[in-house]
């Protein structure tokens, strides 16, 4: 018999994929939401157990994860991460969990500028503490920044926070989603490994615009703008969580700190990462 896999977040990017990836391959799969909704009803209608909780519910926890023996882990960029982890590990190690996967942050490390990769760091100190076996998972930017301003790119501009000069290799939620699947569909050889992912091109900010013109077919202005204006541009108000966040994010952008690329989606998943013409031309709807 399988074992019962809990994905947190798994009506978000990274969760829904590997959830249903999951229960494709026959894997009990328990969907840990919110709420539910539309989502939610959906992986139901494809098999998953569905339980109302909270990170920052201990109890709900705790109700979650009985008759489980492995777990997915994702947190937003918001305060409150170190104690979400605190519960989420304590009632992992109460129920005797085989394997954790944690998603990180690239930039996570204990001099990031960041507070939000700072808090990721920490968080995954509580989860080497807890003694469960865990796998870290640490993705540069994601292709999906993207579609968080494509009402910019739909009037040909490209504004991101980072300079011109800085490198990093976007990598899709798909990829990542089928990279928490496959570890925890097979844990054996991944315990207490720190995986950085990456799409398979390191890129300028100014060379993502020329790519996302070129597959568009229009003309795109890359352009710096600051923090805040990214954040408004996204959320339509302020965010100042987020716009720390994105400050230290560029300093380490500059820093070389979001650089690289490796083969580790390669190796797990058996297919090279989506780059950015690929992303973008299967989500060509959303940029027209």
């Amino acid at each position: 018999m399988k074992p019962t896999i809990l994905i947190a977040g798994a009506t978000g990017a990274t969760g829904g994929v590997a959830a249903k990836i999951l229960l494709e391959q026959g894997f009990p799969v328990r969907a840990l939401v919110h709420a539910e909704d539309e989502r939610s009803q959906q992986l139901n209608a494809l098999g998953a157990d569905i339980v109302l909780g909270d990170y920052q519910d201990f109890r709900s926890l705790q109700r979650a994860f009985k008759g489980v023996q492995r777990a997915y882990f994702v947190y937003p960029i918001r305060p409150g991460i170190v104690q979400a982890t605190v519960h989420f590990a304590q009632a992992a190690q109460e129920a005797k969990i085989e394997h954790i996967v944690n998603i990180s942050q690239r930039t996570s490390r204990e001099d990031a500028e960041s507070e939000s990769a700072l808090q990721h760091w920490l968080a995954e100190r509580v989860f080497q503490w807890s003694g469960i076996p865990v796998t870290h998972l640490r993705p540069t930017a994601f292709n999906e920044w993207l579609l968080y301003t494509r009402g910019k790119i739909r009037d040909g501009e490209y504004g991101v926070p980072f300079g011109p000069t800085g490198r990093f290799a976007p990598v899709s939620a798909r990829d990542q989603g089928q990279v928490i699947a496959a570890i925890l569909a097979e844990p054996d050889g991944h315990q207490g490994k720190t995986y950085p992912l990456f799409g398979p091109v390191e890129l300028t900010p100014p060379q993502i615009a020329e790519i996302v013109a070129d597959t568009l077919g229009k003309q795109m202005r890359y352009r710096q703008i600051t923090p805040e204006e990214w954040i408004q541009n996204v959320f339509g108000g302020e965010f100042p969580f987020g716009a720390q966040h994105l400050h230290g994010i560029v300093l380490a952008h500059n820093a070389g700190h979001m650089a690289g690329t490796n083969d580790i989606v390669e190796k797990l998943t058996g297919h090279k990462p989506e780059s950015v013409a690929e992303f973008v031309a299967r989500n060509r709807k959303a940029f027209e």
